[in-house]
């Protein structure tokens, strides 16, 4: 009698923890409104900066027809970045249907571009004032998603792995 009532309560605990996992207190992480906002907004971003990026590419052929030099860094620059914003983007939206792996690697690229970018354009004799403050302006949308990809709701959908 006593094994059967310890078993029973046993099997009422094992029942009891089960149910408790197998329940979640709030919506999936990509049901949630901040989770969409956040990824949406991600993605508006990297439209933004292709469309800037495409802006300082037209800015420079505009200052090479003028007569104005333009050296080879500013053509490959202005020709490669909004190819790059592209990549971001579809990149993103990867990472918005749950590409961990794409969350990362975006994640990652804005924080890092913009240093790297801003910091090249400040070596003395690479490019002229105009054009480092053009890709300065570039940059702006690409650090809002280093913020967004670091706010507590993709943190939430992206919990860290070990």
């Amino acid at each position: 009698m006593e094994t059967n009532k310890l078993t029973a309560d046993t099997a009422k605990l094992t029942a009891d923890t089960t149910a408790d996992r197998n329940t979640t207190t709030g919506p999936a992480p990509f049901d949630d409104p901040r989770t969409r906002e956040a990824l949406d907004k991600a993605q508006n971003g990297f439209k933004l900066y292709g469309a800037l990026g495409a802006t300082a590419l037209l800015a420079v052929v505009a200052v090479a027809g003028s007569g104005h030099p333009v050296n080879t860094f500013m053509w490959v620059r202005a020709a490669l970045l909004p190819l790059i914003a592209v990549l971001l983007h579809r990149m993103t939206v990867s990472a918005s249907r749950g590409s961990r792996r794409s969350f990362e690697r975006v994640s990652s690229v804005a924080v890092v571009m913009p240093i790297a970018i801003v910091g090249v354009d400040l070596i003395p004799g690479v490019c002229p004032f105009w054009y480092a403050v053009v890709q300065t302006v570039c940059m702006l949308p690409v650090v809002r998603i280093a913020f967004l990809t670091r706010s507590s709701a993709l943190r939430a959908a992206f919990p860290r792995t070990r």
